[in-house]
């Protein structure tokens, strides 16, 4: 499985969230980006994360000045960050229940790069080589997205309520599939453990 490493970008550009809007705008169009990581101010504070979207829906939708507005204003911060490890599928499914386009990757607090929905299309072997979720990993991601909700809107938000709902539907999935899988007998609770035991042997005629 292609991890996040293998398809992240590793140029990041970063900007200050005390920078202006007009700054983040000039960086943006010079490096052709759609996207900037603000820099976290000391090593206990998270990542943020300012985008196209943020500045045209934030500041461009209601006249505000991009030389006086400063990226704190409209970045998302803490925003979703994404682990070396994680499988490209795993990125994908983050993706999608967050609703973002890009996020960085961070091993402790390190900035490794980032990785955006074009690499997933561009750079992964999704097409040649699909893969799905086993519900246990399924599991773990939602409640990590849960979590990412609950902070970034509150935990009396209804994000945040249908997102932990969401986790609840998937442990109900999950607890009703070991339901339905047969119990095995004692010999073969012994014979997986002993696969090599004479009595697990079987003899075809």
């Amino acid at each position: 499985m292609m991890k996040a490493e293998d398809i992240m970008t590793r140029s990041v550009v970063t900007i200050r969230g005390s920078a202006t809007i007009a700054e983040a705008v000039q960086i943006m169009k010079e490096k052709k980006l759609r996207g900037l990581i603000v820099e976290p101010r000391s090593e206990s504070d998270p990542y943020g994360i300012v985008t196209e979207t943020d500045i045209i829906y934030q500041v461009t939708a209601f006249g505000h000045d991009p030389k006086v507005m400063r990226v704190y204003e409209i970045m998302v911060k803490p925003c979703v960050i994404v682990n070396p490890e994680l499988g490209v599928e795993y990125v994908a499914r983050l993706f999608a229940q967050t609703r973002i386009r890009r996020a960085p990757v961070v091993q402790g607090n390190s900035l490794l790069g980032i990785v955006s929905v074009s690499d997933i299309l561009l750079k992964s072997d999704f097409v040649e080589k699909p893969k799905r979720l086993f519900i246990e990993d399924e599991i773990e991601i939602t409640r990590e997205e849960a979590r990412a909700i609950c902070e970034r809107q509150g935990a009396t938000s209804p994000e945040c309520a249908a997102a932990w709902d969401a986790l609840e539907e998937l442990q109900a999935a999950a607890a009703d599939q070991r339901r339905k899988q047969p119990a095995k007998n004692s010999l073969q609770q012994y014979c997986e453990a002993n696969p090599d035991a004479q009595e697990c042997r079987i003899y075809e005629d």
